[in-house]
């Protein structure tokens, strides 16, 4: 039983198992980008048993950019990993995404419309009665 985290010192006496029945009225919780960040030993052995009371009960939903085979990196541990993943996958629906992030492309989008921009904001000339004539303005999105 771990009677506290790193982020809870003894003095408060945090229990998970508290946070976990709390969590269990719930029919589904979703993990999102599970490994994105390391965590304690402490904290992963929270998550195993979490994922252990809900096993064959309740649904759990995960996100993760790693790969089965790259979770020893959330877990540190070969056969906690294993058992982990056992427990997942076993009566899982998994969706593997492929192809290119769409963060990825929203962000070129998006520096494409700033160079347009530029380009466009280079290309601009003042007139004589103060207003700015800008060539190519009408190909500007709104």
């Amino acid at each position: 039983m771990l009677p506290w985290t790193a982020s809870r010192p003894p003095s408060s006496c945090w229990c998970p198992w508290k946070e976990l029945r709390k969590l269990d009225g719930f029919a589904a919780i979703i993990v999102d980008d599970i490994g994105y960040l390391q965590q304690s030993r402490a904290e992963m052995e929270v998550l195993f048993t979490f994922l252990a009371e809900r096993y064959e009960r309740k649904s759990v939903l995960i996100s993760s950019n790693l790969v089965f085979s790259q979770w020893d990196r959330i877990y540190q541990d070969p056969k906690t990993t294993a058992a982990a993943i056992d427990r997942l996958v076993h009566h899982a629906l998994i969706l593997e995404m492929t192809g290119p992030s769409f963060r990825t492309d929203q962000a070129k989008t998006q520096q494409q419309e700033v160079t347009k921009a530029e380009s466009i904001l280079q290309n601009a000339h003042p007139s004589t009665e103060g207003v700015i004539q800008v060539e190519g303005a009408n190909d500007v999105k709104e």
